[in-house]
């Protein structure tokens, strides 16, 4: 049996948020409510998810040795995450972030920086770290190393997760080992030129033939494409006080319903459960909930149903 359930390739951040009354418009002004110090990141933040719903996690990444790396690591060490790979840069600042809330709808603004000297390299990838896994998590940032890590992945059939928000050169070679494509709502578009999302996931999985390509949607839920159906599940209506982390959360929920062999409509049902609760409260993994309470939502809670999802992906052919 695999030492891990989940071992994740990728970033970290540590945040810093700025919670406002109202974003205000260019050139003005607003008065800060709170700052906070907040561990987030694409990878390190689904992965304190996994953790929380009781899977065996590693992380495999950089830290810098500043006190934003200090805390970063603080927070995955407290998770219970296995941090035997993570490495520690030495006279480099952490992945930084500043994220500006807007307390009246809950979204926010980011403004980020990462030092070169984070770049995980793919020599740093060992393969008998991935084949400890039962799933692979990975992100596209350091591209050389994560495309090493799906290769290995792929080859010991492993799945592979696969979370991307934006493009980077030569993402195609993760592609090609990917089993579950998760990608940003504006991802498909800018990989493939093609507006509409629906006929962006079909390319893209023609092409490279993942078994699931799918992309979040926000405060509309989330959609994928599998045997050549579309699955669209709508949000979960909640009281909104900060989406940073609601994407990356939703990756860790669905690595765990992958590794529990949900259908994908579960899968996506679970993971905007879980995404959802999270935008409860501030912070990139400030509302990161256990099992227990997302099955309570699954049972009990309002969803937003965005009508034209809802109705092409349930006619057969027309997004082609």
């Amino acid at each position: 049996m695999p030492d891990f359930d989940v071992v994740g390739v990728g970033l970290n951040a540590t945040d810093t948020l700025l919670a406002v009354p109202h974003f205000p418009a260019y050139a003005g002004k607003a008065r800060i409510e709170e700052e906070i110090l907040s561990p987030g990141g694409q990878v390190a933040s689904a992965l304190v998810a996994c953790a929380r719903l009781g899977l065996r996690v590693k992380y495999i990444g950089t830290v810098g040795d500043d006190e934003r790396g200090r805390i970063q690591m603080d927070s995955l060490r407290g998770s219970g995450i296995d941090l035997e790979h993570l490495f520690v840069r030495t006279n480099c600042p952490n992945q930084s972030a500043y994220i500006v809330i807007d307390r009246s709808t809950g979204e926010r603004t980011v403004f980020w920086r990462r030092d070169d000297c984070l770049r995980l390299n793919p020599e740093e990838i060992d393969p008998a770290q991935i084949v400890r896994a039962r799933l692979l998590l990975i992100d596209g940032h350091d591209t050389a190393a994560v495309a090493r890590a799906a290769q290995i992945a792929r080859q010991q059939r492993i799945p592979v997760v696969v979370d991307v928000d934006s493009l980077y050169p030569g993402f195609e070679r993760v592609l090609e080992n990917t089993d579950y494509l998760v990608g940003s709502s504006e991802f498909p578009a800018a990989f493939t030129g093609e507006r509409d999302g629906f006929r962006a996931l079909a390319l893209i999985q023609g092409h490279y033939g993942m078994r699931v390509a799918a992309m979040t949607l926000g405060a509309h839920g989330a959609l994928a494409r599998e045997d050549g159906k579309y699955t669209y599940s709508p949000a979960f209506v909640v009281n909104s006080v900060d989406t940073t982390g609601a994407g990356d959360v939703f990756h860790g929920a669905f690595c765990y319903a992958v590794l529990q062999a949900m259908s994908t409509a579960e899968a996506l049902e679970f993971s905007n459960a879980m995404a959802a609760l999270n935008c409860t409260a501030l912070g990139a993994r400030g509302g990161i909930r256990e099992l227990a309470e997302v099955r309570a939502l699954l049972r009990r809670g309002e969803r937003r149903v965005h009508p034209e999802f809802a109705a092409r992906a349930v006619q057969p052919g027309a997004n082609e």
